[in-house]
């Protein structure tokens, strides 16, 4: 299987859209079976993800696009033509991927199409966080080649840290659909008693409330390093730089502040490759 065949034109669209990017340069640096496997892993999860993020098709018609692929997956597990989700075939026979862990990222994006999440409890937040990105992680150790319990430790703990920082950077994005995943329980500690998006991120205390977030996408991101420099079995220089580069991009927005407008933070070519290096040489 090559990436080029993997989804045909999807395939093209979605690596041009990687391009560039901190995964897409961890994924380049891994073999090539990996590689691969990780793509098609990247690939299913923006399919579904596109799913719930079209807001132009009614939340009912998502949901039955969301059962299409738990079909799907079905199928593919027990042997039998398996749709959308044949590409999948080859990384699951290779590396072992568990069913349940794309059924959790499915869960994790009927989350967003059951309703658009809006100040959710701390309790909420993380379940959705395990669903999106930590049962990515889960895939993805397993591409890795990591033992079962370090591997599940790391899952666990990056996938948080990556899937906080997001939300700390995607603030106006995910106002502008509709969402707002700051926990109930920040927002309240700021003051800000609504949980209209537009109106939250908005408000000048809403600064406050990402400082109160931003520690435990910290504490994940010290327990994910920690691990890795346990040195477990596997070859993990692609976790590595993506700790790296996450936490780079917290650290610019802890700097900066979250008070609009806001700036995107990024790590510039020169900073990434600087990344690369170094993650390469604690390996």
């Amino acid at each position: 299987m090559t990436t080029d065949t993997l989804l045909a034109p999807q395939a093209v669209n979605l690596q041009a859209q990687v391009s560039g990017s901190s995964f897409y340069t961890a994924m380049r640096l891994m073999p090539r079976a990996e590689r691969e496997a990780m793509f098609a892993i990247y690939a299913f999860c923006r399919l579904v993800d596109d799913i719930a993020d079209d807001g132009t098709r009614p939340r009912p018609i998502r949901a039955q696009e969301l059962e299409r692929w738990r079909a799907d997956l079905a199928a593919l597990y027990a042997g039998q033509p398996a749709g959308r989700a044949a590409f999948l075939a080859g990384p699951v026979r290779d590396f072992g991927l568990r069913h349940a862990d794309f059924l959790a990222v499915i869960d994790g994006m009927e989350m967003d199409v059951a309703a658009d999440i809006q100040a959710p409890g701390l309790a909420t937040l993380d379940l959705y966080c395990d669903r999106v990105a930590s049962a990515v992680g889960r895939l993805s150790v397993r591409v890795f080649g990591m033992e079962e319990a370090p591997g599940l430790a790391l899952a666990h703990e990056l996938g948080r840290a990556l899937q906080l920082t997001n939300i700390l950077r995607d603030l106006d994005e995910d106002a502008g659909i509709g969402r707002l995943y700051l926990p109930r329980e920040v927002l309240d500690a700021a003051g800000i008693a609504g949980d209209d998006p537009l109106a939250v991120v908005a408000d000048p205390r809403v600064d406050a409330a990402c400082r109160a977030l931003a520690p435990r996408a910290l504490a994940h991101f010290a327990a994910a390093d920690q691990l890795l420099a346990s040195r477990p079995r596997g070859r993990l220089l692609a976790p590595r730089l993506m700790a790296a580069v996450y936490r780079v991009i917290l650290e610019k927005m802890l700097a900066q502040g979250w008070t609009a407008p806001r700036r995107r933070a990024r790590v510039g070519k020169a900073r990434l490759l600087w990344l690369v290096a170094r993650c390469g040489l604690a390996r």
